[in-house]
């Protein structure tokens, strides 16, 4: 190779290196990425303070990941050049068996949010037991697939025991308040109660989770032949996907409907958004297809239901709730949803007159460790 033909490779990769630079830094920002689902950093402020203590790199850095020009093609060439070298695992993510991309959750449940959030949940469920008792009061973190899925798992991976973690919770909480939803997807880890693609449990997860708190509560009996099941998409594609950017055989999605149903009305964040359904069945032509329950992420989601029993059910959840939830309609007239992340009022205040009789705490274990906001718990 000679002289020019050096400088020739130099310039062409200084102008792909400058180039898509450039064009990242020029082209529009995008606030979210309905490919991933989620919110997209933005570019950070630059303060003398920022700058000292290396957020303003760090967050800069994020910054241009997130916007980097032609994204989701370079995501999805990276993960293919990983799997023709036959690795098993990329962006965190591990190829296990059956087609499921199974998220690691690599430190997750080690870090300081992770164990504040074991004692806000604690605080919260000792005040709590002083009003409902235990009989009226449950805790449920939902192990993610990484822990029920195990041997689905590629050889030799290592991923962090998260039982252990739920342990610790479990054992930080008053007397009768935990419900063990680790032993009962124990006894389906052969169904397909978790999705391939997404990071959500399914539908038939949730619901044998539901029949058996009912029982242990003393709320009666279910079967699934009380419910009609209904596919309505079998072309989902959820978050996981996304985060490697390359096509895999998609999951289908399920609705239980009661055979005999109550009816209810849905108020949206207390305001004139009145819903007769759960089900937002035009969401299934966007990429978001778990968004049919509910319509997605909400505040507050109040639920009037004709079910005559007197009870009244308040649940602080994540969105792993939100198959699950449809379920308790039958047993209760009142159930609220509310999630702290969107949910901007006092939680103490907001509970107080509302007379309500139970009250369940339903998160996964990963959103549950990583959430910044179960410090709104306390106050």
């Amino acid at each position: 190779m000679n002289r020019k033909q050096s400088w020739n490779i130099v310039t062409f990769f200084l102008v792909i290196i400058f180039g898509l630079t450039a064009a990242t830094l020029l082209k529009q920002d995008r606030d979210f990425s309905e490919n991933e689902n989620r919110a997209l950093a933005s570019m950070p402020t630059l303060t003398l303070p920022s700058l000292l203590s290396g957020d303003f790199a760090t967050n800069y850095e994020n910054y241009l990941t997130d916007q980097f020009v032609f994204r989701d093609g370079w995501i999805g060439l990276k993960t293919t050049v990983e799997r023709l070298t036959l690795r098993q695992e990329t962006n965190d993510i591990y190829f296990a068996d059956d087609d499921y991309l199974i998220e690691k959750h690599t430190g997750s449940f080690e870090t300081e949010q992770a164990q504040a959030n074991i004692t806000y949940l604690a605080a919260f469920m000792e005040k709590m037991s002083e009003t409902y008792g235990s009989d009226h009061l449950t805790a449920m973190v939902v192990p993610n697939a990484v822990d029920i899925l195990r041997d689905k798992l590629p050889p030799f991976a290592s991923p962090y025991d998260e039982e252990d973690y739920l342990e610790q919770i479990r054992n930080a909480l008053p007397d009768g308040v935990w419900f063990d939803t680790s032993r009962v997807l124990q006894q389906h880890k052969d169904e397909e109660i978790y999705y391939r693609t997404d990071h959500h449990w399914k539908t038939l997860a949730a619901y044998y989770v539901y029949a058996e708190w009912i029982k242990e509560k003393g709320l009666g009996d279910t079967s699934l032949d009380e419910y009609e099941i209904t596919t309505v998409s079998d072309e989902f594609e959820g978050t996981v996907a996304s985060k490697v950017g390359i096509r895999i055989r998609p999951d289908t999605l399920e609705i239980f409907e009661p055979v005999d149903p109550v009816s209810y009305l849905l108020t949206y964040n207390r305001s004139d958004d009145v819903r007769s359904t759960v089900y937002q069945m035009q969401v299934l032509d966007s990429k978001d297809k778990y968004s049919v329950y509910y319509g997605g992420n909400y505040g507050l989601i109040e639920a009037k239901t004709n079910a005559g029993t007197g009870r009244r059910l308040l649940i602080i959840k994540d969105s792993y709730a939100h198959c699950f939830t449809p379920f308790t309609y039958q047993l209760f007239d009142q159930v609220d949803m509310l999630d702290l992340r969107y949910f901007n009022d006092s939680l103490e205040q907001f509970m107080e007159g509302k007379d309500y009789t139970d009250v369940l705490f339903l998160y996964n274990a990963a959103g549950f460790a990583e959430d910044t906001s179960l410090a709104r718990l306390t106050t």
